[in-house]
Protein backbone atom coordinates (compact mmCIF):
# COMPACT_ATOMS: atom_id res chain seq x y z
CA UNK A 1 0.00 0.00 0.00
CA UNK A 2 1.67 3.51 -0.74
CA UNK A 3 2.15 5.18 2.11
CA UNK A 4 0.31 8.69 0.90
CA UNK A 5 -3.36 6.08 1.72
CA UNK A 6 -2.13 5.14 5.24
CA UNK A 7 -1.29 9.06 6.15
CA UNK A 8 -3.99 11.10 7.91
CA UNK A 9 -5.35 13.72 6.25
CA UNK A 10 -4.11 17.15 7.73
CA UNK A 11 -6.38 19.08 10.62
CA UNK A 12 -8.59 21.39 10.40
CA UNK A 13 -7.23 24.76 11.43
CA UNK A 14 -9.27 26.20 13.77
CA UNK A 15 -10.46 25.60 17.15
CA UNK A 16 -9.24 22.39 18.99
CA UNK A 17 -10.34 21.43 22.52
CA UNK A 18 -13.47 23.07 24.47
CA UNK A 19 -13.29 25.97 22.41
CA UNK A 20 -14.02 23.38 19.46
CA UNK A 21 -16.86 21.81 21.46
CA UNK A 22 -18.52 25.32 22.26
CA UNK A 23 -18.68 26.31 18.42
CA UNK A 24 -20.11 22.86 17.15
CA UNK A 25 -22.52 23.50 19.89
CA UNK A 26 -23.39 26.39 18.38
CA UNK A 27 -23.28 25.18 14.82
CA UNK A 28 -25.92 22.65 16.07
CA UNK A 29 -27.92 25.60 17.88
CA UNK A 30 -27.85 27.20 14.09
CA UNK A 31 -29.02 23.94 12.51
CA UNK A 32 -32.37 23.55 14.79
CA UNK A 33 -33.02 27.22 14.43
CA UNK A 34 -32.65 26.77 10.81
CA UNK A 35 -35.13 23.62 10.76
CA UNK A 36 -37.66 24.85 12.86
CA UNK A 37 -37.81 28.10 10.32
CA UNK A 38 -37.31 26.37 6.79
CA UNK A 39 -38.83 22.81 7.56
CA UNK A 40 -42.57 22.76 8.40
CA UNK A 41 -42.41 19.07 9.28
CA UNK A 42 -39.75 19.89 12.32
CA UNK A 43 -42.30 21.85 13.95
CA UNK A 44 -45.14 19.77 13.76
CA UNK A 45 -42.80 17.27 15.58
CA UNK A 46 -41.75 19.24 17.88
CA UNK A 47 -45.11 20.53 18.82
CA UNK A 48 -46.02 16.82 18.73
CA UNK A 49 -43.24 15.90 21.25
CA UNK A 50 -44.57 18.80 22.95
CA UNK A 51 -47.50 16.86 23.70
CA UNK A 52 -46.08 13.22 23.75
CA UNK A 53 -43.07 13.96 25.78
CA UNK A 54 -44.78 13.99 28.96
CA UNK A 55 -46.99 11.57 28.05
CA UNK A 56 -44.43 9.23 27.42
CA UNK A 57 -43.08 10.10 30.78
CA UNK A 58 -46.72 9.88 32.88
CA UNK A 59 -47.47 6.60 31.41
CA UNK A 60 -44.25 4.94 31.24
CA UNK A 61 -44.33 2.03 34.28
CA UNK A 62 -40.27 1.84 34.12
CA UNK A 63 -37.35 3.54 33.60
CA UNK A 64 -36.68 1.66 30.24
CA UNK A 65 -40.30 2.15 29.41
CA UNK A 66 -40.00 5.77 29.93
CA UNK A 67 -36.96 5.55 27.73
CA UNK A 68 -38.58 3.72 24.88
CA UNK A 69 -41.26 5.85 24.78
CA UNK A 70 -39.30 9.44 24.83
CA UNK A 71 -36.93 7.66 22.97
CA UNK A 72 -38.46 6.50 19.80
CA UNK A 73 -40.00 10.39 19.87
CA UNK A 74 -36.08 11.41 19.60
CA UNK A 75 -35.55 8.77 16.73
CA UNK A 76 -38.41 11.08 14.41
CA UNK A 77 -36.78 14.26 15.25
CA UNK A 78 -33.23 12.98 14.79
CA UNK A 79 -34.74 11.50 11.02
CA UNK A 80 -36.31 14.49 10.24
CA UNK A 81 -33.31 16.65 10.89
CA UNK A 82 -30.79 14.12 8.90
CA UNK A 83 -33.89 14.58 6.05
CA UNK A 84 -33.65 18.35 6.02
CA UNK A 85 -29.82 18.09 5.27
CA UNK A 86 -29.96 15.83 2.83
CA UNK A 87 -32.87 17.97 1.28
CA UNK A 88 -30.99 21.04 1.53
CA UNK A 89 -28.25 19.45 -0.33
CA UNK A 90 -30.25 18.48 -3.05
CA UNK A 91 -32.01 21.61 -3.20
CA UNK A 92 -28.91 23.66 -2.85
CA UNK A 93 -27.00 21.46 -6.34
CA UNK A 94 -29.93 22.53 -8.12
CA UNK A 95 -33.66 22.95 -9.43
CA UNK A 96 -33.89 20.90 -12.16
CA UNK A 97 -35.51 17.64 -11.88
CA UNK A 98 -32.56 14.63 -11.57
CA UNK A 99 -33.45 10.70 -11.04
CA UNK A 100 -30.89 10.17 -8.45
CA UNK A 101 -31.81 13.76 -6.63
CA UNK A 102 -35.59 13.14 -6.71
CA UNK A 103 -34.33 9.09 -5.23
CA UNK A 104 -32.26 11.18 -2.59
CA UNK A 105 -35.35 12.55 -1.57
CA UNK A 106 -37.80 10.18 -1.65
CA UNK A 107 -34.75 7.60 0.42
CA UNK A 108 -34.42 10.07 3.05
CA UNK A 109 -38.47 11.06 3.46
CA UNK A 110 -38.51 6.92 3.48
CA UNK A 111 -36.30 6.95 6.76
CA UNK A 112 -38.83 9.37 8.25
CA UNK A 113 -41.35 7.48 7.65
CA UNK A 114 -39.72 4.37 9.34
CA UNK A 115 -38.83 6.24 12.50
CA UNK A 116 -42.08 7.16 12.70
CA UNK A 117 -43.51 3.62 12.55
CA UNK A 118 -40.79 2.55 14.99
CA UNK A 119 -41.86 5.28 17.30
CA UNK A 120 -45.92 4.30 16.92
CA UNK A 121 -45.03 0.54 17.45
CA UNK A 122 -43.05 1.31 20.23
CA UNK A 123 -45.55 3.01 22.07
CA UNK A 124 -48.27 0.36 21.23
CA UNK A 125 -45.20 -2.45 22.42
CA UNK A 126 -45.64 -0.32 25.73
CA UNK A 127 -48.33 0.49 26.13
CA UNK A 128 -50.88 -2.37 25.26
CA UNK A 129 -48.04 -5.19 26.00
Amino acid sequence: MPSDLREQPPAKPGSTGLLRIWHAFGYSLAGLRAAWQHEAAFRQEIVGCLVLVPLGLWLGDTGVERALLVGSLGLVLLTELLNSAIEAVVDRHGSEHHELAGRAKDTGSAAVLVAIVIACVTWLLVLVG
